[in-house]
Formats: C-alpha cells, structure tokens, sequence
C-alpha cells in the first residue's frame, strides 16, 4: 500500500511538472506523512499453519507494541486487553505467570495447555498440568490466547491454548544483536542478550536473560536465569526443519504466608525465612513444516519437558513460628520435596482445501502420543539451616512415587462454507490412555489408593463463523472439556485421610456467543460465555460403620457453572499528524455457582470443633470475583507513547463454604476487592534505541488476591506495593 501510495505521488509530481514546463514554474508538493493504526491486540486468522481457528474467540497479543512491564511480566499489564483475566501473583519478581478466565484456577495456568512456539510446556499433562517453564518476557514477539472451544485440536483442557510466539531471526544479516537491560525497585536486575541471522539456508536465535531482585517483602528475594537456541533449515521454500532447546530455572525465597492481622500491621514482613522454592526446566523440541502443495499443509513435532521442581520448607501455617529450639538450639527440620518430569509428546497434524461442489471447505486432523513419567519424591527430612539446601539427613522419604502415563489422542475438525460468510465447524476428539501411580507411602497402605486410571473418553464440538457485509464477526462455539485426576488428588495427605478409589475425572464445557469488528476507529469484540465444570474435587466427612470412626475422604463433591460477559472496546483518536490518543475498556462479569454440590466443614451449625457436610448449592465458587475490569487511555506523539492503565478486581471467597470473617491462620475468609493504577512510557531515541518507564501501583494499594490452599502456604499472601523501573534496549 505504501509502495502505491509512493507511486501515485511520483506520477503526479512528474504530471504537474510537465504542465509547468512552458512557463518554466516549479510546484512543490506538501510532505504527505502516512500514519498506521497500532493494534497492540489482533484476532487470529481463520486457519493459521496447521491450525483452524474460525468461529473461536482468541486474542493476539502484540508484545512489541505495548508500553508494558515485561522485565517483571506483570500480568495485569500484559493481558489487560483480554476480558476477565484473573492474576494469581506469588512466586517473585517476573518468575511465574499465573492467570485464568472465565472462573478457572490460575495456578501456574494449570487449566491451560501452555506452549512455546507451539511446543507443549505443562509439565505433566495428565500428573501435574501447571507450566513451569517461564519464558522471558523480552523474548516474546506476540501471546496467541485461544479459549476453551478450541481446544479438541491441541487438548481437552478447560481454559483454551496459550502460546507464546518467540521473536523471529533477523533475515537480512548473518548477524544481529539485541540487548534489553532493566533496573528498578526493590533491587532488581534484569539484562537479555539475543543474537539472531540468516546464513544461506538456514536460521538461528539465541538468547540469554538473567534477572535479580531483593523482593517487595522480607525473605522474598529470586535469581532467575534463562536460555534458548534455535536452528532452522530450509531446504526448499515449502520446508522448514526445526531444532530447538529451550531453559529456565530461578531460586525464589518464600517470605511464607501471613495472617490477616500480620497483613494489616506490615504486609511486608515475612514469617519463613529458610523456604525456597526452585524448579528448572528444560524443553527440547524437533518440528517440520512442510507445505506439500497449495492446498496441503502437514506438521511435526516431537518435544519433551525435562527438568525438576524442587522445594525446601517449614511447611506450617502462619501462626506457627520459625525460632531456634531452646532444647536443641537448632532450628527444626525443614521438609524437602522433589518432582522428577520426564513428559514426551509426538504431535503429528494435517490441514487441507478441497473443494465440494462450488465451495472450498477446509479440513484438519491430528494425532498426540504422550508418555510421561513423574517421579515424586516428598516429606524427606530435611537439614536445619537456613539456605536452600535439598540434602537429607535421613534417606527415606516419606512418600516416593511414579505417575505414568501413556496417551494417544486423535482430533479432526471440518469448516463447511455454507455460503460467503458463513461457515460452520463441527469437530471431535478421542483419548485412549491410562495412567499408573506406584510407589510408597510412609503412612499409608499403598494398596488403599487408586493407582490405575483410565483417560479413555470422545469429546465433541462445534464452532460457527460469519462474516459481515461490512467485515464484522458474529462467532459462536460449543466445545466439551475434559481435565483428568490429577497426582495430587490421589495422595492421601495423612493417615486420618482416605481417596476414593472410584474418584471420575472432571468434565464440562464451554459455550460462547460474541460479535467483533471495527468501524471508524471503534474496534469491538462483546461476547457471553457459560462454562459447565463437573466432578469437582473435594473433602467430605465419613464414618467408618464397622468401628464408629471418622475421616476424612477426598472424592468428587459436584458441580459448578460460571455464565458471564466479556467485553472488549477500543477507540483511536487521531489528533494530529504525529498524534493519536487510544482508549480502551476490558471487562469481564462473573456468575459462577455451585449447582450441586457437598464439602466437608470444619465446624458444625452449633459452631463446635466437630466437622459435618454442608449442602453448598448457590454458593459462590471459590477465586471468582463478580467483576474484573481494566482501563487504559495510551497517548502518542512522534516517538513517544504512554500509557495510563486502571484495573478492578472484585472480592471473592477462598473456599467453597464461602466463609467472610477470616480464620485466625488467613486460611480462609474473604479476598477484598482492589484497584491499582499502572503508568509506562517509552521513547524510541533512534530506530535502535529505545527507552520505557514503568510505574507500577502507583497510589501503594496494600492488597493481596488470593488464599492460596496448597503451595506455597495458606494464608494471606501480599502481593507488590508502588515500584519503579527504566529499561534501555538496543539492536544493532
């Protein structure tokens, strides 16, 4: 368009030039300055590689273009574009991303399936689904976000797809250097150095980030680091061969949890200071793209996930202290756990165009073989000192397991083009797998826990697609979801607690309805939602009828349904030649209820010590708040742009009995609602340097956003009060 553009005025300055030439008269043209929208979020293509994403709701997150925090990839500045993100801030300064939508947990972004450049990075899909494997921010060229009704071609998983698209290799020099450096508060430290070229055939990226900081609390300092090499080859224009291995691995310092008194007197303060927490991840990764003909296009993967997630801590609520024993004048034991992941998946796909009739229509299928084995070993006795040391001083653990699995998953979806605009998709997934636990369990008979479990099941679904006469979107889809047991919720977590050996897999679905499109500077993309989410996991009270006792039994408690609406508007403003001014609104609300379903409480209706089952139909689920709300008003001038960013969270519960007043532990009781206000800019010096301001929660709020049940501990955990950073980049 710009070449045209060119020419046009070229023609006409030789027009004009020779109908001056008698009188001898020169006319100078005025300087045209052609200004482009910047999109800092897109929409993905109805097919896309070999994938077919028509009639799907999905973002495109164009990293390079946001006056965002990337050193500490703040999530709510990140994904603020995306209606009802929900951010779970607690592993340190940029180390973990922990988000969900539309009601789900956002542990690690467990109810995703998380990948990198298409490569699978959960952990354990079937043992431990959380990713953590954590890809610097500065590597990220663009986040593909695709919800739930998607998910038959890549995973069965509630939440969608998550992929993050790396920067791609220079191709006009051999060799080109980028380097990204940050300082900021609360001492940290951030520098990332690629290097990336072109020479004959093939490709190559590689990167280094390290990342330091002191933490906003006492004891919550982190030291990550990260590497990737990529290798590409390509034989033909129609061929591309890809080997790539990929790293990550950081030592966070748990500051432990807090209560709610503690939190109010110094959110800062810390009540551990010898916990540590450390995973490191490798992802290898071989591809092939090859486009066998203009209508046919076939991919390859074979990948793995190799690494450990390792842990040392007094793991104990709030109000226990950590202090010296005066008996021994030792600190007490701390207790050591460790995960082994050795998780390897071939993902074989094919897309292709044919024509029936009149009409062309298109058509994928696909294949995933998983084989994974997680080793678990924890409760180990651990030393009392005070650094991070997994040693032992005794060589039993006390539970040392395996979690394998061996899966074959088979998907196809159709696009028939019914007319012009519209498109219908139906399309299915099958799963045939089984995973076995062995092991032992110090405590327990390990014959009372279910150690075979089936994945065999066939999903359904199906998306429409229309297109407007004017190029606006009316898309809908319907898409069931599965998400197995996982290890956790097998392991009996003391004697006093029994599994339900017939313990079902949890299963639902999504269903959507939403209209995008762009019109006079307006960019729109409103849509509704209810997500069914069945099987859920729970604790019930039980008496054992041949001896009168009671325990605890770990088994499906019921069924929750989350409907809401999810709205996204954007507006530019053109104000001048070199000026625009860009406002947005990203809002999410939730009604999300459980529908049927029983849990154990710890106290009875007369409020005594003794636990009962309580019907908890109509209550709220646990972590979903009824609002979620961003807001944000970019200004550009010339080379400058800032960005002022609002975002509203509204309260929620931490369990399932909804429970107001806090506990004396922080365990439970209510999440209060909270607003933050984020400021960043960023100046481009030249077209290689480049300089932003972060500014984040500007006005100090003390909040905190969720009670954490598991790791890293329950109980009130804060989350970062008003900090500052510069970041200078350069390519050369």
């Amino acid at each position: 368009m710009t070449r045209l553009f060119t020419a046009i005025v070229f023609m006409a300055s030789i027009s004009a030039g020779f109908a001056q030439t008698d009188s001898l008269k020169i006319k100078q043209l005025k300087e045209v300055v052609i200004q482009s929208n910047r999109y800092e979020v897109e929409r993905l293509p109805a097919t896309q590689g070999t994938y077919l994403l028509g009639g799907r709701k999905n973002e495109v997150l164009n990293i390079q273009q946001m006056n965002v925090n990337i050193a500490e990839k703040t999530p709510r500045q990140i994904f603020a574009k995306v209606p009802g993100v929900f951010v779970y801030d607690m592993d340190g300064t940029g180390n973990q991303t922990n988000i969900s939508t539309r009601g789900l947990d956002p542990h690690r972004g467990w109810e995703y399936n998380i990948r990198k450049n298409g490569i699978i990075t959960n952990s354990d899909m079937y043992g431990y689904p959380a990713s953590h494997y954590s890809m610097p921010m500065e590597a990220v060229e663009r986040i593909e976000m695709i919800r739930g009704t998607g998910s038959l071609q890549y995973g069965a998983q509630f939440g969608g797809m998550l992929n993050y698209v790396s920067k791609h290799p220079d191709t006009t020099r051999v060799a080109a250097y980028e380097t990204i450096n940050t300082v900021g508060s609360f001492g940290l430290f951030s520098t990332y150095h690629a290097l990336s070229g072109t020479v004959g055939k093939f490709q190559y990226y590689v990167y280094y980030n390290k990342r330091k900081s002191d933490g906003y609390r006492d004891n919550s300092d982190s030291d990550f680091d990260a590497q990737s090499f990529m290798l590409a080859y390509r034989p033909t224009d129609r061929m591309t061969i890809k080997a790539e291995v990929a790293r990550s691995k950081y030592i966070y310092h748990i500051p432990g949890p807090l209560t709610d008194s503690m939190f109010h007197a110094d959110p800062r303060q810390s009540t551990r200071a010898r916990n540590y927490f450390n995973p490191a991840i490798y992802v290898p990764s071989l591809s092939l793209d090859w486009k066998l003909s203009d209508r046919t296009r076939l991919s390859w993967v074979l990948s793995a996930v190799l690494g450990e997630r390792n842990s040392v801590q007094l793991d104990k609520l709030a109000t226990t202290k950590d202090v010296i024993d005066p008996n021994t004048l030792t600190y007490a034991s701390r207790q050591v756990d460790i995960d082994n992941f050795n998780s390897y998946t071939s993902e074989l796909r094919l897309l292709h165009t044919y024509t029936l009739g009149k009409t062309e229509h298109v058509v994928v299928a696909g294949v995933q073989l998983f084989n994974n084995d997680l080793h678990r070993r924890q409760l180990g006795k651990g030393t009392t000192g005070a650094d991070f040391d997994l040693s032992l001083i005794d060589p039993n653990w006390g539970r040392d397991l395996h979690f394998k699995t061996n899966n074959v998953a088979v998907f196809v979806e159709n696009a028939f083009r019914l007319l012009p605009g519209l498109s219908i998709t139906p399309g299915v997934r099958v799963e045939m797998g089984e995973s076995k636990m062995s092991g032992t369990i110090s405590y327990y008979d390990a014959g009372s826990f279910p150690d075979n479990i089936d994945h065999t099941f066939a999903l359904g679904g199906l998306n429409i697609d229309y297109i407007t006469r004017k190029g606006n979107n009316v898309y809908a889809g319907f898409s069931q979801a599965y998400r197995p047991v996982i290890f956790k919720d097998i392991i009996p977590a003391s004697a006093y607690e029994t599994i339900d050996k017939d313990l079902k897999d949890a299963t639902g679905y999504n269903m959507e309805l939403g209209y995008r499109g762009i019109t006079h500077g307006l960019r729109w993309d409103i849509g509704v939602f209810s997500l069914g989410y069945d099987n859920r996991l729970g604790t019930l009270e039980q008496t054992n009828p041949d001896n009168g006792t009671t325990y605890i039994y770990r088994t499906n408690i019921g069924n929750s349904m989350t409907t809401g609406a999810e709205i996204f508007l954007a507006y530019n403003l053109r104000l001048g030649d070199y000026s625009n001014l860009s406002l947005f609104t990203s809002t999410a609300f939730f009604h999300a209820r459980y529908t049927d379903a029983i849990v154990r409480s710890g106290k009875n209706a007369g409020g005594s010590a003794q636990s009962e089952n309580i019907d908890i139909r109509g209550n709220k689920v646990e972590t979903v708040p009824d609002m979620i709300t961003r807001n944000g008003i970019t200004f550009y001038w010339h080379r400058l742009s800032a960005t002022a960013l609002y975002s509203y969270t509204g309260e929620s519960y931490a369990d399932p009995l909804n429970t107001v007043t806090p506990s004396k532990t922080g365990a439970v009781g209510l999440v209060p609602s909270y607003g933050l206000l984020d400021f960043n800019a960023s100046f481009r010096v030249t077209q290689q340097w480049m300089v932003r301001v972060n500014m984040n929660n500007m006005t100090d709020k003390q909040y905190f956003t969720k009670r954490p049940s598991f790791y890293p501990g329950p109980g009130v955990w804060s989350s970062d009060g008003r900090s500052m950073n510069v970041t200078v980049a350069l390519k050369v």
